[in-house]
Order: C-alpha cells, then sequence, then structure tokens
C-alpha cells in the first residue's frame, strides 16, 4: 500500500467536503499518537477521527474530505452539521 504525502495540516484548519462547499467543522488534532488520522470537531455533534486516507486535499488553511470514506457515524454528523441554523430560519 503507497502513501501520498500531503500537505502540512494544521489545529484549526476548516473541514469541508467538497472544495467551495459549506465548512463542517475544524481540525483539532493531527496525527494523534502517531496514528494515520486526524481528530476533527464536526459542527453540532462533536469529535470524530478521519482518517487520514479520506483527506483529498490541503490548501488555504482547508482540509477537503471524501465522504465515500469516512465511517456512518461521522457521516451522519456530517450530513446533520448545520441543522440548528436552518431550524433557526
Amino acid at each position: 500500500m503507497s502513501t501520498r504525502k500531503l500537505p502540512l495540516i494544521e489545529i484549526g484548519y476548516q473541514v469541508f467536503t467538497r472544495d467551495g462547499g459549506e465548512e463542517v467543522g475544524a481540525v483539532r488534532q493531527v496525527v494523534p499518537a502517531d496514528r494515520p488520522e486526524i481528530v476533527v470537531y464536526i459542527e453540532n455533534t462533536g469529535d470524530f477521527v478521519i482518517p487520514l486516507s479520506a483527506v483529498t486535499a490541503v490548501h488555504s488553511q482547508k482540509v477537503i474530505i471524501d465522504m465515500e470514506k469516512l465511517d456512518e457515524r461521522a457521516k451522519i454528523a456530517i450530513n446533520r452539521a448545520h441543522d440548528a441554523e436552518k431550524s433557526r430560519t
């Protein structure tokens, strides 16, 4: 299995499911305990472990992730990230 080199990811970077899309969370930890993953706070839900293999791009302090490579709990949380905002309108 080959490993691709990602640009530096830093705490506080915003997380998106597609470039130009709506932010779904922010990076809280990078490679905790030397595991190939990041911890992301997903809005309205909490912290989730995202494997680095799900990261498709890093640029402009943004991390783009591939929803297809996430576990079901993370997908549900991301899909609900902006529910509280929608209920206020």
